[in-house]
Order: structure tokens, then sequence, then C-alpha cells
């Protein structure tokens, strides 16, 4: 195994890293940005090491930096956790020669699964079927025009290096095409250096399945099933579950079949994961997305329902050991979601929401886990993600999953910042959602946000106003008078570290 790892992350994921790392005896040392210093992780690594200022490319992005903190730590592997670096080829090539693991696939399949349109080739020559459009970039209008055409609108113009939902422009009539082309490349460029952009069919009423994969360096590739992951907003995912309700055993047999292929003809080893739209009047028609070369934000759900570690696996695989089950090893068992609660306003267009946290209580319980990174006194910046906590929930059967869900979204409280609990919430009271009737468009087509709930203003408010109080009482504890009960041990924050680098 490895002698230390270090995290090249933030919030949730790097904690969650940190943790498996410290399952499997590996040290581990933390990384973090001016404004991330009292972040958990940083806390609960055995090492922590200031990268510099708080926009991304000058602390997360800087690969010169985080190689300096590789070496002056002596860590010997690197675990990117997702987003970031965790698909950048030159970020693994520069690991490599400095010497380090990187946990991860190599940087030739990452150059391949990077390129949409290289892997949409790839698809098309291993015989796993792909969306009906284009396999080469789009170099001219007319040429979109015609490949548009082909396909029959509506389409989609998207970046070959996209991602986040950044690239991506949906076109309805030939008169949008123009402009729909000439934003995706001048997005695409300014976001990922390249602006090359393909066309594909925009499949109406699909639904967004992905299957999990890990393959180790002996070739064996182990599928784990699929993830649900239609519940989406501007291609962003919102709500996840494994299994699928819409998938049954001889479909799942077909997608997992089609997702090692995929795997294999892309060179991936260790975790990833192969992206489909499942569409057609009886929803068994299969298209290849794209292959995520990492883990993904919605592991979660495939671990409670498997039975499974995809972090030590990843470790474990990066270091040559195998992984020591098959997915007939790891059965179904029971069902899965994920509520992504992020900082933003449901009942303002999802406007994100910025500020400190002013008091914070987290759901327990029987099946409830909160993979989260959130504490009183942090602040919710506006360089990253706004992504707080991922709130998972397992049930015997997928209606006790949602019962636990509701549950718990209702003893989830965050002070000081808007969140999407309010719309993780009515979407479990929708009844289309309840009976698994949902596609990649339902929730900007179909769902209505209900107007707020008065009683959870008035609960959020009481939050508030104990944050105030706890606050009040630091400064003079007879202000409280007591009142604050267990409060008092909620609101605690963390110290920041002093220096470039520390050790406990």
């Amino acid at each position: 195994m490895f002698r230390k790892l270090l995290v090249a992350n933030r919030g949730e994921i790097a904690l969650r890293v940190v943790r498996g790392a410290r399952d499997l005896g590996i040290p581990t040392v933390a990384v973090y940005s001016d404004v991330d210093a009292d972040l958990p992780h940083v806390r609960l690594a055995d090492e922590a090491y200031c990268l510099g200022p708080a926009p991304a490319a000058e602390s997360y992005l800087n690969i010169e930096r985080l190689l300096d903190v590789a070496e002056q730590s002596g860590a010997d592997a690197v675990h990117p956790g997702y987003g970031f670096l965790s698909e950048n080829a030159d970020f693994v090539r520069a690991c490599a020669a400095a010497g380090l693991t990187f946990v991860g696939p190599p940087a030739e399949a990452m150059d391949q699964m990077g390129d949409k349109i290289a892997s949409r080739r790839s698809m098309q020559a291993a015989g796993v079927p792909i969306v009906p459009g284009t396999v080469d970039p789009v170099t001219s209008l007319p040429e979109a025009a015609a490949a548009a055409d082909e396909a029959g609108y509506p389409v989609i113009v998207k970046a070959s290096a996209g991602g986040g939902g950044k690239g991506i422009r949906v076109v309805q009539s030939p008169d949008e095409l123009p402009r729909a082309i000439s934003n995706a490349q001048e997005e695409a460029g300014a976001a990922f250096g390249d602006g090359a952009v393909f066309v594909e069919k925009l499949l109406r009423g699909a639904r967004h399945i992905e299957v999990q994969v890990i393959a180790d360096a002996d070739g064996n590739v182990v599928t784990l099933g699929e993830r649900e992951c239609s519940l989406q907003r501007r291609r962003q995912k919102l709500i996840e579950e494994a299994p699928s309700a819409a998938v049954g055993p001889a479909l799942r047999a077909r997608l997992e079949e089609a997702a090692a292929t995929a795997v294999r003809a892309c060179g991936v080893r260790n975790a990833g994961t192969v992206e489909f739209l499942v569409y057609g009047e009886n929803q068994d028609q299969v298209a290849f997305l794209e292959v995520n070369a990492r883990l993904q934000v919605e592991h979660p759900v495939t671990e409670l329902v498997r039975g499974v570690d995809l972090v030590r696996d990843q470790l474990r695989v990066a270091a040559g050991l195998p992984l020591g089950y098959t997915g007939a090893d790891r059965p179904i068992q029971g069902w899965a979601m994920e509520c992504r609660i992020t900082a933003e306003d449901p009942y303002a267009g999802f406007l994100p929401a910025i500020g400190p946290i002013h008091a914070y209580c987290e759901p327990t319980g029987p099946g409830v886990r909160v993979d989260g990174m959130l504490h009183p006194g942090m602040e919710v910046s506006l360089h990253y993600d706004s992504l707080l906590a991922k709130l998972v929930t397992w049930g015997e059967d997928r209606d006790q999953c949602i019962r636990r869900m509701r549950r718990a979204l209702r003893e989830f409280s965050v002070a000081g910042v808007h969140t999407t609990i309010p719309f993780h919430l009515a979407m479990l009271d929708d009844p289309n959602f309840l009976r698994g009737a949902i596609h990649i468009d339902y929730v900007e087509e179909e769902f209505q946000m209900p107007a707020p709930d008065a009683e959870a203003s008035e609960r959020l408010a009481a939050l508030a106003a104990a944050a105030y109080f706890q606050t009040a009482g630091e400064r003079d504890p007879q202000h409280t008078n007591g009142a604050l009960g267990g409060w008092a041990g909620q609101a605690r924050t963390l110290r920041r570290p002093s220096g470039t680098g520390w050790r406990r």
C-alpha cells in the first residue's frame, strides 16, 4: 500500500477520501485554499498545507503547487477526488514524472475519455450504441446544419471537451443553430481551452442511466449495476438512486455488458462510470453518452446497495492489488437514494447563495448517511461549486427509502444560506416521481415547485435565532441565560491551522 496519500481536493469528497485512506492505515495530506482552512478534511488529515488564494486556478488547479506539497510531505500517491484535476491528463503525466501514483486511470485513457468525439468514435468501433449524430467535430455551419437535418430536430450541440453542463446548447429549429454553435464553441473554449463541438439527436423523454465500473491492472472489469440520474436541471444531477425503477434484469444485463465493453475500449483502470440514455416507446433502447474516469458525486448509492467501499477499492487497484470480488459477489441489496443539498434558492430559479452558515443540524437515524462538510461559522464561497452535502438514505425497498429520505430532509436544517432542501421535499411528494415516471427534462418542463412552506420557514428562523443567541452568548455568557441548551454543542467552529503546513 502507499506510504502517504495527498488528497488533491476540498470539501466533502476530500473528507470521504481521508476517511477511506485512514481505514486502510494510510496517512493523509490535505490541501486547502485561504478560505477553506476551517473545513473538516483539513482537521482530520494527518497533515495540511495551504495552496494559495481562493480562486481555483491559484489553488486546487495549481499543479506545480500540488506537486510541491507532495514533495514536502513525502506523499507517494495522489487521490484527485472529483472535479478540479480529476480528469486532467496533464496532471496525471505530471504525477508520473514526479514519481507519484495517481489514483485513477492512465493519462492515455483520460485523453480519449475527455474527448467526447474520440469516445463516440471508439464506442462505435467497439459496437456500443451511440446517440445518432456526428462522430467528427463540425467545422462549419453548413456541415452542422446537414448533421442536424439528418439526425432530425431537436438536436444538441455539445462541446467535445465539455462537462458539468458547460458547452451544451439545445436547438429546436434550424434558425437557432447558428447562435447555438457559436455560443457552445465560445463557452467550451473559455472553460476547457477547446472549442470543438459536435451535433447529436435530442432524445425526448429519455432517462439518464449510468453504470458503475471498476477495473484492475490485470484487466478484470467489475460492473456494479446502474444508477438512476434522470432528475436534472441544466444537465446537473439533483437526485440519484440505485437501482433504477425503470431497469429490469434484462436491460440491466445489456447496460452492464455495454459498460464493460466501453471501459475495455477506452483502456480504463480504476473506478469509472459509463453513462447512457435509455429511450424509446418501451424505454428499452440504449445509447452511450460518455465515460467518466473518476469517482462520481453519487457513488454512495452504489456503495449502499452493493456493500462496497469504492474509495478503498480505488486505493487497492492503484496499489496493484486485486479487487477480490466480482459483480456477482455483490448483488443488489435494497434501495438507496441521494439528494444533493446545494446552496441555491429553489424559489428563485435556483439562484446561488453565498454567506456564513449560522447554524447546522444534520439528520441521523436508521438508513441515513450524510457526506458533507458543513459546520457553524463556515463561509459558503462564490469560488467553488455550490454542493454543501449529500444526503443518502437506504431502505429495503424504494418506498421505505423514500420515507426515510423524507424524514431526513425534514430533520436537516441549515441556517444562513438558502438550500435546495425544499425542492427535494417537494419532489418526494410528486406523484410522477413516486411512480418512477421521470426523464431528463422532467424538472424543467413538467415539475412545478410549490409555494414556500410557512412551517419550514419558521423552523429556519428559529435556527437562525439560536445561532444569534449562541454568538451573543460567546461574547457574554449571561446574555442567553442558558436558554440554548443543546445548541452549545452544535455551534462550534474549527480553528484555522497556522503556517503553510502542519502535522499531528
